[in-house]
């Protein structure tokens, strides 16, 4: 039921005749339905891919980003934090903490985009197709969030360890010593002590990478595609998948990045909380950094949309169109206007 109020949603109601046609073209084009647990499980697989290997791939970058947010005063700038990240530790300092974050971001990515297509289609079936095209939105914007509240439960023990092996001057270098040492130092708090400020970061910055891309994919093909998305090849849709996915990234960045800033200086301070650590860093200090992860985060979104479509494609998942006013409203919106 869910999947049929979905259908009709994207891609408006059809006369029975060609009903018939719709379900035999996609039984034919797709390996499985919408909402089915085969659709999760490989969107989870997908997620996992995206996050996983993105944020792997820029360890070195992420590391510099957090060593300015911390020790200003000493990485004073992305090419500065870099040469002073070097000259202490050989090119091998750029690397670390790659094994917390492998592993900590394909959670987050199981959680991040499996959840996001669950929520998604369970809002929609609850809102129906008027209401999920005039508010579709809200409706990312919803999702998005619910999807990442869990997501970041995944995430926070590994970003606690991958932070303090990157910013923490003395402190264990790889993930099988440092996450015993916070459990033996600290216990569970050790790890979750970031949990809400990494919501803080996390939520805003879901919300506005899901929203923003979908509208931003609504408005390339609307306006800027010379074509329907029906008649793009699939190497052109991922092309317009990657630029909206850059495009979401730059505004992902800018809205999230005061709380990670604070995220980055909780976990290099183990006694201090919330409130001090904001304190500390002052106003100014609470963007420090945002250049280099205007970079970080615009290449990774951009990179986490185009595997995430590359994996649906490959395993064949439905992708619907760009949502299209139903049929009903329209002879609303006709009938008002007569």
């Amino acid at each position: 039921m869910v999947f049929e109020r979905q259908k009709e949603a994207f891609f408006g109601s059809v006369p029975s005749g060609n009903s018939k046609q719709l379900v035999a073209a996609s039984g034919s084009q797709y390996s499985c339905e919408v909402g089915s647990a085969k659709f999760y499980g490989l969107c989870a697989f997908g997620g996992l891919l995206s996050c996983g290997l993105t944020h792997t791939a820029v360890v070195p970058l992420d590391l510099v980003k957090c060593r300015i947010q911390v020790d200003s005063a000493k990485y004073k700038s992305l090419a500065n934090g870099f040469r002073v990240s070097v000259k202490e530790g050989g090119m091998k300092a750029l690397s670390l903490g790659w094994a917390p974050t492998l592993l900590g971001y394909s959670m987050q990515g199981v959680g991040k985009f499996g959840f996001y297509e669950a929520f998604k289609n369970l809002y929609s079936g609850l809102m129906g197709e008027e209401n999920t095209y005039l508010y579709r939105t809200s409706m990312y914007l919803a999702a998005s969030a619910s999807a990442e509240f869990f997501a970041d439960i995944f995430l926070c023990p590994m970003e606690s360890v991958k932070v303090r092996i990157q910013t923490t001057p003395g402190w264990s270098q790889t993930l099988r010593e440092g996450a015993p040492r916070i459990w033996a130092e600290e216990g569970v708090n050790g790890f979750y002590k970031g949990l809400a400020p990494l919501w803080a970061r996390q939520i805003p910055y879901t919300m506005m990478k899901f929203a923003c891309f979908e509208r931003t994919v609504e408005v390339l093909y609307k306006y800027v595609v010379p074509k329907p998305r029906s008649d793009c090849s699939k190497g052109e849709q991922l092309v317009v998948t990657f630029i909206a996915g850059y495009i979401a990234g730059v505004f992902c960045a800018i809205v999230s990045h005061p709380a990670d800033s604070i995220v980055s200086k909780l976990n290099a301070n183990p006694g201090g909380g919330v409130s001090s650590a904001a304190k500390e860093l002052g106003l100014a200090g609470l963007w420090k950094g945002l250049g280099p992860r205007i970079i970080m985060i615009g290449t990774l979104t951009a990179l986490q949309w185009f595997i995430y479509d590359s994996v649906k494609v490959a395993f064949r998942l439905p992708r619907p169109p760009p949502p299209e006013m139903p049929e009903s409203l329209k002879r609303k919106l006709a009938a008002s206007q007569a």
